[in-house]
């Protein structure tokens, strides 16, 4: 992998990597931890990717370094959502609150479908689950989401 070509991954990709891992981590300096060490792995070469799909591996090699980083820390922080930056307000701060409120099983496949545009069957793949299994999770969620969120509206 050139220097090049991983400066314009990054510049493509970076973003969007660090949000996925921020929806895994809950925290800033974790999630940049993962967005360091994610391209890190992308610099040594040691994978060639398919044109068109960096950013499907980008994001299922995150979801992979998360799942490593909190299997050998064994922690979850958080940082309070207000020190995050581009936190909308309103309905979209509270839609927001509500997903990051989920479980991590959850949050990770309706990331992955509402904010970054997968579909189910690629959502399986990045997350190495059955297309069942992201579909029950999807539903799950969204009952959770009309929940909370049903909640909140009545309040």
């Amino acid at each position: 992998m050139t220097a090049v070509r991983l400066s314009e991954l990054f510049a493509l990709y970076g973003d969007d990597v660090y949000r996925f891992a921020y929806s895994f981590t809950r925290h800033a300096a974790d999630a940049e931890d993962v967005c360091q060490s994610v391209f890190c792995r992308l610099a040594e070469g040691r994978t060639e990717l398919e044109p068109g799909k960096e950013k499907a591996w980008l994001l299922a090699c995150t979801a992979n370094a998360c799942k490593n980083r909190f299997r050998f820390l064994k922690r979850w922080a958080s940082l309070p959502l207000e020190a995050a930056a581009d936190i909308p307000d309103g309905d979209s701060r509270a839609v927001l609150e509500a997903v990051l409120s989920l479980p991590e099983k959850y949050r990770a496949p309706v990331h992955l479908y509402y904010y970054e545009g997968y579909s189910q069957g690629e959502i399986a793949d990045i997350l190495g689950l059955r297309l069942t299994a992201v579909q029950t999770r999807m539903q799950r969620a969204r009952a959770m989401l009309k929940e909370v969120l049903s909640d909140e509206i009545t309040l």
